[in-house]
This record gives C-alpha cells, structure tokens and sequence, in this order.
C-alpha cells in the first residue's frame, strides 16, 4: 500500500512543525525500534508494537504485536479495523496516530505527542513556585560566591590568626580554627592518625608546603638513599612539559626534586600509605650508568625486564677477601666447614636410617632428613638461625671421648684450649668405641672414622685431630696461620648474602626448600645453594606484569633509606616484624 506519514512536532514556544514523507509497503509496522515504518522513541512502547495491515475490502486491521495493546478512539484493545474513509485514532504510549484519506485519496497517517498542559494549566502552576518571590539568577550567583569566600576562606583565616598559640595541639582543640574541614583533601594514612587535629605538626607555615624538616623531627635516623648532591645528579633532566610542571610547582613553594613528599604523599585516604611505584625508582635506575659513571650499581627498571643479577656477599676461596659476586652456576663461598648436604638428605643411606630411628627430628613424605632439623627460621620468620653443633649435630656425630661408670666424658666443642686440656688429662684412651645406646653409621674397627679419631687426638702434637679422618677434620679445616697444632680455621655462617635487598621466607612457606636450594645435589658445603634471577622470575615478574603470579614492584625487595652503612633497611612489611 502507499500511504503519506505526517509529523507534527512543536517547539517550546507552541511553534508546529511538520514533516511529510511517502513510503510503499505492504504493512505498517509501528514501535521504538528504529526498523519500523512509523519509529516512535517512547520506553513506553515495544519494539514493535503495532502491525497494520489492508485487507481486500480496503479495511485497515491494526493489531498489537506484544502484550502492551493500544487505544483504538480513546478504548483500550488489542485489535481494531479502521475505514480509511471515515478515519480513526490509534494511541500508545505519549503518541496518537490519525488514520485518513487524503484529497488525492491516498492513506495519510498524522503522528503527534499527545497534549500536556497547555499554557493557562501551567499560569495557574506558577503561583505555588518562588520563582516570582526571588532575585533574579545573577544576583544569587554572586550572593552565593561571597557567602563561600566568608565561610570556607575568611573565618578559617580569622579564627586561625586570632586563635590562642599552644605548643602541642591535642583533641580537645579540634575546632579552635573554625571551618577548615573542607581545606583537607582527604585523611590522613593510619601511620599518622594521630596527627588529625594538629595540621601545624606538618604544615608550620601557611600555604607552604611540607618541608622535610617537618617530617625528620619524628623520623629521626633515617638514613639518606644518598647525598643531596648525588642523588640529584643521578636523576634524568627534566624536559618539555615535567620541567613546566616542576617550575610552576617551585614556584609555589613545593620543594624540589628528592623531597620526602615525592615518594610519601599523605591525604589518600585512611589506611596504610601505598608503597612508592617501580616508576619513580625507574626514573632513575633506569639509565644510572649515564649520568653516575663512577656506580657499581646495574641499571634496573622492572624486575621481569630490566634487573641486573642478583650479587652475593661471599668468600669465594679459602684464604680470599669476602667481596659482592654476580651469582653464577659454578659460584662458591668457602664457609669453613666440611658438610655433603646430598649425603644429609638422601632417602636410603645410613643417615636416613639413623634419623628415623632416632626420631628427634622431622623426616620428609621419602624418608629423608628435613631442612628444618637443622635450620631454624628466626622469630619473624625471615631468615635463619645459625646451626648450632649441640642441638643439630651432636646427637649423631658424638664427641663423647670417656666413660666414667654411668657418665660419659664429652669435648667441649668450639673451645680449644679445653679439648686438648680434657683429652691430655684423661687417664686412658678408650680401646672401643664408648657405647651410648644408639649404634652411629660408620666403621667401628680399628682403623674406623669412629674409633680412631681420639686416640689420635692425645698424640703430643695433637696435629692428627684435623686429619680428614680426625675428629676435628671431619668436619673443620686446619688454620695454617695460627699457631699451635689444634688451630681450626674459623666457620662463618653468612646470615645475609644479598646487602642491598631482602629475602622473606616467611612468605614462601608454599614452595618447599629444594625448589629453590638444590641441596640434595650438593657433595660441598661451598656449593653456593643460592636461587638466581631467572629462579625467582618464575613466579615473580615487574609490577604491571598481568601474566605474573606475583606482581612485584621495587619496594617488594628493596628500601629506599639505609639504616647503616651495612646495608640498605629491610622494607616496611618486613620491618614492622623485626621491631
């Protein structure tokens, strides 16, 4: 059919406009989708809501499409016939559609929006509004801006000048500067609560921003990252836009680069201060190497990407100085000891028979000695306690050298003077190995590691007690450089490698020790049983790193102030468990 759509619309001030377009089709769809013959933006109006359609007659059959209906002349229905000839008023939702013909008899559909009110409905509205019993909208505009400036800017500022001085402002002084609340940008971190009603403990001068002074009278002893002058010359230029920036913040008083304020903003809301972001240590460490020539330090960015290998504080040989190293595959630290961690934890050898036996110690799901029958984690859970001969080791490898009826004779270990003055003065050297109840893995024949160890201690130059096969050299290495037959050269158990950044155990209890110390394949105790950089890139990767397990930024592992000139401070998290 071919029919002639007429839009009426009205403008705010009643002025109609119409628009006319023709279409052919063989049936009126009507709704809000914008496909139909007839679109009319209405929420209150399916998508398609209306289908009209002619039939043979020349009858207009209009039905509803969904659930919704529609009025056919003012009645509510679901399907109406309309004669074109006659006419007819189709409404739904804010519009009516008037169905006709028109003088060149062709189908004319009239859409408009129902009428609201018209304009003496709405004269006789405007008497319940204020619009007539106030000012005009400039005048309150302006009565609006002085009202702000006197009651957020001018009482502030008087009752802060006129208000009496005390030395240290408490809580029963909130509100001696009347309406401030709205100059704070937010609260402050939980670290600093307690400084809520005392903005002058930061802020000493007004419309001055906080100075470090103001922060290193209750941080005192923190270490700086580096002399002013250092670390100022370590950091990039600033150009285009950043420089703009930092002129215009110097400009306001804000304090220059290096500042305490760069890395610890305050004001974000309560709760603990975020830790500072791989950026800004970026900023510097990226490109170190061209602005400080003189630096060991490798450049480093992100820990995935960009992170020099990990350095170590070791001995590398018997008889060198201790000194930093890049860990390496074939890197060692002599430690003064002789011990085969593989030996310690084998599953079928007799040091597993012995430890089960024994009982006194954790065995692994295989059978093995566990680490922690010899390590001890610290309080806090960081790093380890050093091994101590009595509690870890004396109970296999005895040093009971005499049996007086029921009580046994020991060495006093790590004295020497005392050994050689037990063993010169036993009255006999034993002739078979002293019996204590439990039988030790080894040789017990004449000639055997066990029963002839002391014999050979009490020889006048006590030199064989640091044979490989003595009791001493077991496990100790002879001093060459001290005097006297017994000189062991001393064992130093290093309780930190890594100087410049920290290592928490506690927060991998989840892995176990040989994931990360291959222990059980070590035949030395040089062996340098410590996880290199790509090691700890299998789970941990630079701060924005989403296919990471463990996002980690700079401040996971490092610290940014000193606590000594030993080594950097351990970070916050760590830290706090150490106090």
């Amino acid at each position: 059919m071919e029919l002639r759509i007429r839009s009426i619309d009205f403008t705010e001030s009643g002025r109609e406009i119409v628009r006319e377009r023709e279409v052919g089709t063989d049936a009126i769809t009507i709704g809000r989708a914008s496909e139909n013959t007839i679109h009319l933006p209405d929420l209150a109006i399916e998508q398609t809501h209306i289908v009209v359609t002619q039939n043979a007659s020349g009858m207009l059959e209009a039905k509803a499409a969904g659930t919704l209906g529609f009025t056919h002349d003012g009645v509510h229905t679901e399907a109406a016939s309309l004669d074109p000839a006659k006419g007819g008023e189709l409404g739904l939702g804010s519009y009516l559609l008037a169905f006709g013909q028109g003088d060149d008899g062709k189908l004319t559909i009239t859409q408009r929006k129902a009428a609201k009110d018209d304009g003496e409905a709405k004269d006789r509205l405007a008497g319940f509004g204020l619009s007539g019993a106030l000012p005009g909208k400039r005048p309150m505009a302006w009565a609006a801006l002085v009202a702000i400036l006197v009651v957020f800017l001018a009482i502030p500022i008087v009752s802060h000048l006129s208000r009496d001085r005390v030395a240290e402002p408490s809580v029963e002084d909130e509100g001696s500067v009347m309406m401030d609340a709205s100059w704070s940008t937010g609260s402050l971190s939980s670290v600093h609560h307690g400084l809520e009603d005392n903005c002058e403990a930061c802020h000493t001068t007004p419309f001055v921003a906080v100075r470090d002074e103001s922060c290193l009278t209750c941080h005192e002893g923190l270490g700086d990252h580096a002399e002013l002058d250092r670390l100022r010359t370590g950091m990039p230029e600033f150009t285009g836009g950043e420089a703009f920036l930092w002129s215009v913040a110097e400009a306001f008083n804000k304090p220059g680069p290096g500042a305490c304020t760069d890395c610890h903003t305050e004001h974000e809301g309560a709760g603990q201060m975020e830790p500072t972001s791989e950026r800004f240590c970026a900023d510097c460490h990226e490109t170190m190497d061209v602005r400080l020539t003189d630096t060991s330090l490798g450049n480093a960015h992100d820990f995935g990407t960009g992170h020099p290998q990990f350095q170590a504080l070791i001995t590398p040989a018997r008889g060198e100085e201790e000194r930093r190293t890049e860990l390496s595959a074939d890197g060692a630290h002599f430690n003064g000891l002789k011990f085969p961690h593989d030996e310690h934890l084998s599953t079928t050898n007799g040091v597993a028979r012995m430890a089960g036996r024994l009982r006194k110690w954790e065995m692994t799901d295989d059978g093995a000695l566990a680490c922690s029958a010899c390590h001890t984690p610290t309080a806090d859970g960081v790093r380890f306690m050093p091994v101590d001969m009595e509690q870890s080791c004396e109970s296999c490898h005895s040093l009971v050298y005499d049996q007086v009826g029921s009580t046994f004779r020991s060495l006093s270990h790590g004295d020497l003077d005392q050994v050689r003055a037990d063993l010169l003065a036993a009255d006999r050297a034993p002739r078979r190995p002293v019996q204590t109840g439990r039988r030790r893995p080894g040789q017990y024949a004449e000639g055997g590691i066990y029963f002839g160890n002391f014999s050979r201690v009490i020889v006048p130059t006590l030199g064989n007690a640091l044979s490989d096969d003595g009791v001493c050299g077991e496990c100790h290495y002879r001093d060459t450089s001290a005097s006297g037959a017994l000189a062991v050269h001393p064992v130093v158990q290093q309780t930190r490698f890594f100087q410049n950044g920290w290592f928490d155990h506690d927060a991998h209890t989840q892995e176990t020790c040989v994931s990360c110390h291959a222990a059980d394949t070590s035949g030395d105790a040089a062996d340098l049983l410590l996880p290199d950089l790509e090691s700890c890139r299998d789970c941990h990767l630079g701060e924005t790193a989403l296919e990471a397990d463990v996002p980690s930024s700079c401040a996971m592992c490092h610290s940014y102030h000193p606590r000594d000139s030993t080594g950097a401070a351990a970070p916050p998290r760590i830290a706090r468990r150490e106090r």
